[in-house]
């Protein structure tokens, strides 16, 4: 802009400032160099005041009417009749009287007092102002509220970032108080991490630790663990470990969104490690993450990771993970449970051992038991590898991620909505584990379905079918199985009522060979010369005579031998 100012903006910064603006929001809203406010707020400073030269103050009353008409049309520089008639645009500014007079010689500008009302330009909320003010009541978005206003509005509606700043202005004028939350006796814990007391080993490097802290809601009472690193096996082994210390379990357990509790972070539905969650229906508690950047939200363990690592660990050094923890038990029991505590005014062991412990939930039987847990691909053999062994799940899987859950005897293999899928006993190194449901039906051959199976598709043929079927298998054994295969293998080639008869034939003269029933299907016209044919031919001669020519063969075999022993 130009270098020079006209009067109303000299004006403006002057009153501004001495209404306790700063330099720089007075040149944002003005759209001033910041610098030009500074150099016109120097020069704003009053000078000694000298007295005028004789003969330049009128007297009498008519030159007094003379200045109040000119002060009239000419304001001085930071009255009010100058801000508001050359910057009306200035909110919070109100007008003069018409007559207004020069301050005295050697005194500040005579500036008007500060208004109640917030300065600056008004804003383009504000004829919408009750409108707004009841959707933030109603805990409505600045995006909904703008969405609102320009549905709702017909005659024109402000702009998004007019929204947003009078929103910003609307809050920080009317703060909303925090809520405090005490719930009920053995109904909530609190859990966080904070940082340990180095460990310093023989060899003089120190070693960094993390202290687990969970405190229990209502009593306030705590238990400190000290761990080297924030795992999920170390975050649930110190969950395990401070319910024994306890002697029961909170109802509720209220933590940060860490990596080795949540999956993913979500207000409204985290999701958690799936070992985490076994473990929460091991111990029948739940457990609820906060909002991702709220740690108001677990104030009581805030303040008590600062409180042990104040209190109990600072300035300390340790050998060993084993000597801080002892260290932090004895802590607790003579330190920390003694205090009297500053919010319920009360000893926190008392209130525990008094009201607390008989609240919460009873511990279960055993421990929970430890296992490994992964996410597997699923290969195209239908199989995850898990610990360099190879364990089938179900067809539909293949190619997907799956959980896999194992200890030194079980393998539980789940979805990903942590529904078991499968589960197998624990295998050497390089054997397979295949259930045989896993295995698809395409994949699956009618030998390996066994007899049972065939037997009944040859049943679903027709009576002959099945009579037929039972009778080679028993004259024909293991190697029937085939043989009753091509059976069914006939039946989606020819008519069922022509593979019956085919089959009543073959049966009458005990032909138990797949190749009958194909020459018998293949002339349904001619089954009498088929039956003839297997009864007898020419070429073929009767059992009974091959019976004799065995026996003749062999009594040939017995006079030759004698006749050489002779």
């Amino acid at each position: 802009m130009a270098n020079h100012l006209n009067v109303a903006m000299i004006h403006a910064i002057l009153t501004l400032h001495q209404r306790g603006w700063s330099q720089r929001r007075i040149a944002r809203e003005l759209g001033v160099d910041r610098g030009a406010v500074g150099r016109h707020l120097v020069a704003a400073i009053p000078k000694p005041a000298t007295n005028p030269p004789l003969g330049a103050m009128g007297s009498g009353e008519g030159a007094a009417d003379s200045k109040a008409a000119t002060l009239a049309e000419n304001p001085p520089p930071g009255s009010d009749a100058a801000i508001t008639g050359m910057l009306p645009g200035v909110e919070g500014v109100e007008s003069a009287p018409k007559a207004a007079t020069n301050p005295p010689l050697g005194s500040e500008m005579a500036l008007p007092a500060p208004a109640s009302a917030a300065s600056g330009p008004a804003s383009d909320c504000e004829p919408w102002r009750a409108i707004i003010e009841e959707k933030v009541s109603q805990g409505l978005s600045g995006r909904r509220i703008y969405q609102d206003l320009v549905a709702e509005q017909t005659g024109g509606a402000p702009s998004y970032d007019s929204v947003k700043r009078f929103l910003r202005h609307l809050r920080k004028a009317t703060p909303v108080p925090f809520r405090r939350m005490e719930t009920a006796p053995g109904q909530e814990a609190q859990v966080d991490f904070g940082t340990g007391a180095p460990i310093v080993g023989p060899d003089g490097k120190k070693r960094r630790t993390h202290v687990f802290r969970i405190v229990l809601s209502h009593s306030r009472k705590a238990y400190s663990e000290a761990v080297y690193r924030q795992t999920t096996e170390d975050f649930i082994a110190c969950m395990e470990n401070a319910f024994r210390h306890f002697g029961g379990v909170p109802r509720t357990l209220v933590i940060d969104n860490l990596r080795a509790a949540v999956v993913h972070p979500d207000w409204y539905d985290p999701e958690l490690v799936p070992r985490l969650e076994a473990f929460c229906s091991h111990y029948g508690t739940v457990i609820l993450p906060t909002k991702s950047y709220t740690p108001r939200h677990k104030g009581k363990v805030e303040r008590g990771v600062a409180y042990v690592k104040d209190n109990g660990l600072k300035g300390h050094v340790f050998t060993d993970l084993a000597d801080q923890n002892r260290h932090l038990l004895e802590w607790e029991k003579g330190v920390a449970d003694t205090r009297i505590h500053g919010t319920t005014r009360r000893q926190v062991g008392q209130v525990f051992e008094q009201v607390e412990r008989q609240t919460l939930l009873p511990l279960p039987a055993e421990r929970f038991p430890f296992f490994h847990e992964a996410l597997r691909t699923v290969h195209r053999d239908g199989h995850v590898a898990i610990a360099q062994a190879y364990y089938s799940v179900p067809p539909e899987y293949v190619g997907r991620q799956v959980w896999a859950r194992w200890d030194a005897h079980l393998v539980k293999i789940f979805n990903h909505r942590h529904e078991q899928i499968a589960v197998h006993a624990r295998q050497e190194s390089g054997r397979f584990a295949t259930a045989q449901d896993h295995i698809h039906r395409h994949k699956t051959t009618s030998v390996e379905r066994g007899t049972v199976y065939l037997l009944r598709q040859a049943a679903l043929l027709g009576d002959e079918v099945a009579n037929w079927s039972q009778a080679m298998l028993q004259a024909r054994g293991v190697k029937g199985v085939r043989v009753l295969v091509g059976l069914l293998s006939l039946a989606k080639q020819h008519p069922g009522a022509d593979l019956n008869q085919a089959c009543q034939v073959a049966l009458s003269h005990q032909a138990y060979r797949l190749r009958a029933i194909r020459e018998l299907i293949k002339a349904p016209d001619s089954v009498g010369e088929q039956a003839s044919l297997l009864e007898s031919h020419p070429i073929i001669r009767g059992l009974s005579e091959y019976d004799a020519l065995v026996k003749d063969a062999f009594r040939g075999i017995d006079a030759g031998s004698l006749a050489q022993s002779a």
